[in-house]
């Protein structure tokens, strides 16, 4: 008897460490209260394939998708410290994402979260945004077939730390 109650204290001592564990992700992703339906990082190991719109064209994989009691929330995961506000390349990644569950789920998420190493942003799923990325892909694809596309200097920054810097004619 005595191995019954040193086995049920083992099981139970390790799902206390599994919830703990669990409960620290959540805080260290800024994930939403939920089930994770799909990740694609190591903290979980639930990746599936990739989203997928044939009327977009669109492909891609969220860090995380929970499924809240509002649908499910994609969640992207950046490394760095957090800006005062987030990029606009990282919002129209995270509006993509939102527009992939928009096309599988029949309706649109939301929100999705922007989480960076220290501050995590809910953004709305808004019409405005949802418009912003369509143009985005109408601009991107429109250059995929141009013969010359200029390079965009909005941020000297990179423009310094391109790989192509030595051959473009367009550096700064």
């Amino acid at each position: 008897m005595g191995w019954l109650l040193l086995l049920a204290l083992a099981l139970g001592g390790l799902g206390l460490w599994l919830l703990l564990r669990s409960q620290g992700v959540r805080r260290e992703t800024g994930l939403p209260p939920g089930r994770v339906i799909y990740a694609d990082t190591g903290a979980w190991s639930r990746c599936g394939r990739p989203l997928f719109s044939p009327r977009y064209r669109l492909t891609g994989k969220p860090d995380y998708l929970v499924h809240t009691d509002k649908g499910p929330i994609p969640v992207e995961v950046k490394s760095a410290a957090a800006p005062m506000r987030p990029y606009r390349s990282h919002l129209l990644q995270l509006a993509a994402y939102c527009l992939l569950v928009e096309e599988q789920e029949g309706r649109p998420p939301p929100y999705g979260i922007l989480k960076y190493r220290d501050r995590a942003f809910e953004v709305e799923y808004t019409p405005a945004l949802r418009r912003e990325l369509l143009s985005t892909l109408e601009r991107i694809r429109r250059d995929l077939r141009a013969r010359r596309v200029d390079r965009n200097h909005s941020e000297p920054n990179r423009c310094r730390g391109c790989g192509y810097r030595r051959r473009c004619d367009q550096r700064l």
